[in-house]
């Protein structure tokens, strides 16, 4: 009785620190979107620079991941060498400016809830981009279910109240670049045995995305900047907790994803939308119409049942495994006790 407790009592924890590791997720992931709005919105703190705050995003992630990796070496940095640098992570930094630079961008023009129903078209993105590479192969049932993502958001944008067509472009590009970064991961990286936590990914990405980020910004806000310094006094307070915030999320995304598994956070990733959705009406009061609902309602079960065909495919794969593992135990079995057994022969 004492033991059945005990196992009882250790799977309740377990249960109850996953939980815990979901709730941290999402609030930082709903605080940073929430705080990046606030700073970009015109009609709010009125500083409409994505590509700055996104630098000042990646120098402070890139300072103190250089302070954890070589000051205080909390974290062992990757055996990389200048060719696969060159040739593997910088690639993907520069995806990943081009994701950040045009999502934060997307805030300018268009509702916080209204971005998360086209950030839903993330499947649709991974696994088109993923066909396109050769890295998934094509079926015609989960083509069905994209095409029904797609119809739902196209739904949904069809009743946004504040439609904006340079918003949804750019939101749209952020999507594209997001979902390439993330097949060039499994294709660079992940194939090549590198695997980066997030400490050692913001390490090696994140000075490559402020040097790609430098290009656009000396071009598109410097000039503006250098016109509003007379009248604009950098707040210390919102741009260091706005990073403290951004840098946090970082290590949630490995709390998470270790501790649990990357489809937990894709599920998580759903509760957090509907969470901003209903933030952003009730709080923000962006204008959510039944429409908008309707459409994304349509979209959230398309990526829900993406969601549970990808956990049944890892079921599968895992009880073949097993099963594999098994086949393989009982062939070894067999062959040592064939080699007794001629032994025994050979004696007599």
């Amino acid at each position: 009785m004492g033991k059945g407790g005990a196992l009882s009592d250790g799977v309740v924890k377990k249960i109850m620190l996953s939980y815990m590791y979901v709730a941290i997720w999402i609030f930082l992931s709903f605080t940073v979107i929430v705080y990046n709005k606030y700073i970009l919105d015109r009609k709010l703190y009125n500083w409409p620079f994505p590509i700055s705050l996104t630098m000042i995003h990646m120098a402070f992630c890139s300072s103190l991941a250089f302070a954890a990796v070589r000051v205080f070496r909390l974290v062992e940095p990757a055996a990389l060498s200048r060719r696969t640098y060159l040739s593997s992570v910088v690639p993907i930094g520069a995806l990943y400016s081009l994701s950040l630079w045009l999502s934060n961008s997307a805030y300018i023009f268009l509702s916080v809830s209204f971005i998360q129903m086209l950030k839903a078209l993330m499947p649709v993105a991974v696994y088109s981009i993923g066909i396109l590479l050769k890295k998934d192969a094509y079926k015609s049932t989960t083509m069905s279910n994209m095409l029904a993502i797609s119809v739902g958001v196209a739904i949904a944008a069809y009743g946004e109240a504040k439609y904006d067509s340079w918003g949804v472009f750019l939101q749209l590009g952020a999507v594209v670049f997001e979902a390439t970064r993330l097949v060039m991961i499994q294709i660079l990286l992940t194939s090549k045995g590198i695997n980066l936590n997030p400490i050692t990914s913001l390490y090696y990405v994140a000075p490559s995305c402020f040097l790609f980020l430098s290009i656009p910004w000396l071009i598109v806000e410097f000039p503006l900047l250098r016109q509003q310094t007379a009248a604009f006094h950098f707040d210390f307070l919102i741009f260091g907790t706005n990073c403290l915030c951004a840098f946090a999320l970082n290590l949630a995304v490995f709390l998470l994803v270790g501790k649990t598994s990357a489809l937990t956070m894709n599920v998580a990733g759903v509760v957090k939308d509907w969470l901003l959705i209903a933030f952003s009406w009730s709080v923000i009061k962006d204008t959510v119409t039944p429409v908008n609902l309707i459409g994304y309602g349509l979209a959230f079960l398309g990526v829900a049942y993406y969601n549970h065909s990808k956990l049944q495919a890892l079921k599968a794969k895992e009880a073949q495994k097993k099963t594999a593992a098994a086949d393989e135990e009982a062939a070894k079995l067999i062959t040592e006790r064939e080699g007794d057994g001629k032994k025994g022969d050979s004696q007599a």
